[in-house]
Parts: C-alpha cells; sequence; structure tokens
C-alpha cells in the first residue's frame, strides 16, 4: 500500500508493521499544514487498525535526506491571513499541531522514529513523541528556536527533553542551538541507539517488529506508568505501580508468560 510522488506522506507495509515516512524532500520535509493533516488522518486510521490487531507497531521517518525541519517558515510571513502572526500560529497549534504529538503519543501501539538526517525545530518533538528513537550516524538534532528566532522549542520539545537529558542540557541545547549528532544523542540517552546509515530502515523496522509481538497494552501501560513516575514521589509511585500489577496479574498475557516460562519458549501474546 502506497501514496503517489506528490503526497505529503508515503505509507508502506511490512507484516503487521507500518512505515510511514514524511515525503517533501526537496524542502527536507517541513511540517506544512498539508503533511501535518496527512498524517493525523492516516494515524486516525491506524488506531482504528491498531484497536483490531492488524497493526502492531509504526516506524516513523523522512524521504529523502531529513527526516524534519520543523515548522514551514514560508507559510509564516505576514498577510498570511487575520490577526498577527503569534495569533494564527498558536491557533494552528492549538487545533493541528499540538494534536499529533497527542495523536503520536496516544497510539494503541508502540511508535518507533527512526531519524535519517536533521531534526530540526519541531521536528524534534515528532521525533521524540515515539516510544523509541532510532538515529542515524550521520543525523543531527538542532534547536534554532531561540538563538535563531527569539522563541522557545514547541510540539513538547521542552517536556520530552527535560525527561530524557535533565534540565542543565536542555537548557544548553535550547538556548546554545548546537547541533546534537547522533552519537551523542545516544550517549546523553535521548535516543535508544544510533546505526551506521545503510542499517538505518531495517534496524527501526526489526526493533518495531520485535515490538509487535509485545502484548496488545504495552505501549500505553508502559507511556502511562512513567509519565506517572516524572510526576510523584516514590512511596506513591510504588503504590501506582502495585494497583496496576492488581489487574495486569490477572490477563492472560500473563499467565501466557509463566506459561512460556515454565515451558521454556518465547511467549505469544494476543493481537488484540
Amino acid at each position: 500500500m502506497g501514496y503517489v510522488d506528490e503526497d505529503p506522506i508515503l505509507c508502506e507495509r511490512e507484516g503487521d508493521v507500518e512505515i510511514v515516512s514524511f515525503n517533501i524532500p526537496k524542502r527536507l520535509n517541513p511540517l506544512t499544514a498539508g503533511l501535518q493533516q496527512a498524517l493525523r488522518g492516516r494515524l486516525a486510521q491506524l488506531r482504528k487498525e491498531g484497536e483490531a490487531g492488524t497493526v502492531r507497531a509504526l516506524v516513523l521517518t523522512g524521504a529523502g535526506k531529513s527526516f524534519c525541519v520543523g515548522a514551514d517558515l514560508s507559510s509564516m510571513g505576514p498577510g498570511g491571513g487575520d490577526g498577527s502572526i503569534g495569533q494564527r500560529t498558536a491557533d494552528a497549534m492549538e487545533a493541528l499541531s499540538n494534536r499529533l504529538i497527542e495523536d503520536l503519543r496516544g497510539m494503541p501501539f508502540p511508535v518507533v522514529s527512526a531519524i535519517n538526517g536533521p531534526a530540526a525545530g519541531a521536528g524534534v518533538g515528532v521525533a521524540l513523541a515515539a516510544d523509541v528513537v532510532i538515529a542515524a550516524r550521520s543525523s543531527y538534532f538542532y534547536l534554532p528556536f531561540m538563538p535563531r528566532l527569539g522563541i522557545v522549542p514547541d510540539l513538547g520539545t521542552t517536556w520530552f527533553l527535560e525527561r530524557l537529558v535533565g534540565r542543565a542540557r536542555a537548557v544548553g541545547m535550547s538556548l546554545l542551538g548546537e547541533r546534537l549528532s547522533g552519537e551523542q544523542a545516544t550517549q546523553w540517552g535521548l535516543v535508544w541507539a544510533c546505526v551506521d546509515d545503510a542499517e538505518l530502515r531495517a534496524q527501526a523496522v526489526s526493533v518495531a517488529q520485535r515490538l509487535a509481538r509485545l502484548p496488545a497494552h504495552a505501549a500505553r501501560e508502559i507511556r502511562a506508568v512513567y509519565e506517572s513516575a516524572a510526576g510523584q514521589p516514590l512511596v506513591a509511585q510504588m503504590r501506582h505501580e502495585a494497583q496496576r500489577q492488581r489487574e495486569l496479574l490477572d490477563r492472560p498475557e500473563f499467565a501466557e508468560g509463566v506459561r512460556a516460562f515454565l515451558e521454556k519458549r518465547e511467549p505469544v501474546f494476543r493481537k488484540a
């Protein structure tokens, strides 16, 4: 399954893994309104398929030499409609861009970002919205917001960065605007792995296929428990963990896991 070349996203299917590529390569894949609308539409379809068990993981990447360079600055000049640039942009973020990040974080299956070049500006927020991020060796993360434009990072970038690399590094990246290579991003704990460029797609799909074999509720439960951990003290979090185990230990996935352990085999979890 796929789209014609002029579509802003391309979609492929490998087994129960969907691969979605941003497809404006001549412009290094900016987040145009058309691209965001197309991606949100596709994610809505995939959510339904995920609930039915026909899609089990998603790989998000970019066509050409870039993952995503963020906002489409060419569309943000004066005279683009009613209100100021700030008003129009904030309204568009609330109506479209922020919801895209919410869509990615709310998918019923794991999401993998495969960073195949620059992830810049709001593209960093899109990349980090995934559950697992894999970077090509030539890739880099770049935050030009404040040093180049006098604005703050958006699309959840500040939320993700502080939790992943700590405030000192998050603030330094935001103020200095220095490129963070894929290798250094791995050292900092921003991404799961850094691989050779030629291996990126295969590695990302392989990881997605591993994730696709997890229990159907894996992504939602793991996201929720770590987001809870970020906002409360140890004793409260341990209580929360015990509450989740109260429900999860009675699910058929746990019973299958125990059987597989005793039978010395890999567990086989239901698809939906």
